[in-house]
């Protein structure tokens, strides 16, 4: 793809090709600290592969320059400032200069007094630093002449982007043919803030198009705002999208979000296998598949040594990786686990940074249960790939999962995913059947501690039967989510937009 700095008018590139500008607050590998990271770079880049030309624009986080990703010299925008508060902010736009050159462009909003430190901050900084990131990604394609087919924005981060093409951008040419396409990745965070900002952060013109009850609570919320200004509207399961509009699930914006249902589809995240297989993966120290299940014991020796658990032979290991929440459904596990650890043999891998009485609740688990309990506060990556591997269960018993992914990828790991029966996981897991040999997993019903210690005590059971168990395993390994299944629905909805 062409760096939009050398362009001189509109891109060149096939007629059939859509134009797409995304924004988003992670992207992996640069900045990741869930699974958003993964499907923002794994859609872009399956987009990309299909000859479509697609930029992405995320933040250049402090983190990032201390961890060597770096910046093209030249900044195609600025070096400019923004009259926000007390101290104008200076930023400049720049390419990312790690980025795969056959992929799409990456580049990055440096702002150093904003996006310094990790990727989420909180406060009036957070509000700050993503309508930064919308006005100066849209300045982007201003100044390289790159006009958007879709101005494709995912979660409340980037929800600024699709007001400002309504007022601040509604002038330029570049964004005459745009269509702005809001995607829903976790609707319990919705960017809410003192309606004053506005003014402060020279954006006082979008005032108009955030909701009347929200101002005369003198607040603005940047998610319904992007939710009834977007032209369409993705959640990421089938299942999620029905249930965001109900009170049960919708936070509030459920009545929002049924006024505007035909304009909302549900399509899966997908996986990209090129990062998350047991064949190839760079973070194992064995290689495994379907057809030889042998690497996989090697794995979880390895992973059993680095925790310093000793499980005897034969014992089950039950893996979490997650970040610590409510939503996540730490709280279940605190309360299941110690019941069942004494009275059945399994052993727990647990990785996860988050609220601190989850992380204080995980490290008791571990004093309580040593050699047989191990919790890791952290997030890191090769770990993750490591636990998933090596695990034989993993739990996933959200309160709410608009899609999930450790589920997605436990399944092509040989782990049998244990999960509570909503949004993508339902959407993706089926229940075992021993009799049968049909289903992947374990799914069960209640977000309760009933219902997960029904799953896990189901799911070891099954463990105990090494033919019934064996299917199962491959049941899991043979599914098929890559972007190859779930890409060619985004594409179908942004062709229907960009030709009108």
């Amino acid at each position: 793809m062409a760096h939009p700095a050398s362009c001189s008018g509109a891109w060149a590139g096939d007629p059939e090709s859509v134009r797409i500008l995304t924004l988003c607050a992670e992207f992996a590998p640069f900045a990741k600290i869930g699974g958003l990271a993964d499907v923002t770079a794994g859609l872009s880049h399956w987009l990309s592969g299909r000859g479509h030309q697609v930029v992405a624009v995320l933040p250049y986080y402090g983190a990032l320059r201390t961890q060597g990703v770096r910046l093209e010299p030249h900044a195609v925008v600025g070096p400019r400032y923004w009259e926000a508060g007390a101290n104008p902010i200076r930023y400049a736009v720049h390419r990312l200069a790690g980025a795969d050159p056959a992929g799409p462009a990456v580049y990055a909003v440096d702002a150093p007094d904003l996006f310094g430190g990790s990727v989420y901050s909180s406060g009036e900084n957070e509000a700050m630093r993503f309508l930064l990131l919308s006005r100066a990604a849209l300045e982007l394609a201003v100044e390289a002449g790159f006009a958007p087919d879709i101005l494709h924005c995912h979660d409340w981060h980037a929800a600024p982007a699709a007001l400002m093409v309504r007022e601040r951008f509604a002038a330029e040419r570049v964004f005459r043919q745009a269509y702005t396409v809001l995607t829903l990745h976790n609707i319990g965070y919705q960017g809410v803030f003192d309606a004053v900002l506005l003014a402060r952060c020279g954006e006082a013109a979008l005032t108009r198009l955030f909701a009347a009850e929200d101002l005369r609570e003198g607040q603005v919320n940047f998610l319904r705002a992007g939710i009834a200004h977007a032209d369409a509207l993705t959640t990421v399961s089938p299942t999620h999208a029905r249930e965001i509009q109900t009170p049960e699930y919708g936070m509030g914006l459920d009545e929002l979000l049924r006024s505007r249902r035909h304009r909302l589809a549900g399509i899966l995240n997908g996986v990209d296998y090129g990062r998350w297989s047991p064949e190839h993966d760079p973070h194992l120290p064995q290689h495994y598949s379907a057809a030889d299940l042998c690497g996989k014991r090697v794995v979880r020796a390895a992973l059993l040594d680095d925790l310093g658990l000793a499980l005897p032979a034969g014992v089950p290991l039950v893996g979490l990786v997650s970040r610590l929440a409510g939503q996540k459904g730490i709280d279940l596990i605190l309360e299941a686990l110690p019941a069942m650890l004494d009275r059945r043999p399994f052993g727990c891998a647990l990785l996860g940074d988050g609220e601190p009485a989850y992380v204080a609740g995980l490290q008791e688990l571990t004093q309580r249960f040593p050699g047989w309990v191990a919790h890791v506060q952290a997030q890191d990556e090769p770990l993750a790939h490591r636990i998933i591997a090596g695990s034989d269960l993993l739990l996933v018993p959200s309160r709410y999962e608009p899609c999930g992914l450790t589920q997605l990828y436990a399944m092509r790991y040989g782990t049998v995913p244990v999960v509570r029966m909503t949004g993508g996981l339902a959407d993706t897991v089926t229940h075992f059947d021993p009799s049968t040999g049909i289903g992947t997993g374990c799914v069960f019903r209640d977000a309760d501690v009933g219902g997960l210690t029904w799953g896990l005590d189901t799911a070891l059971d099954w463990f105990g039967d090494e033919r019934a168990w064996q299917q199962l395993v491959r049941n899991g390994m043979r599914q098929d989510y890559s972007w190859d299944h779930q890409g060619p629905q985004y594409e179908a909805l942004f062709a229907r937009l960009a030709g009108g």
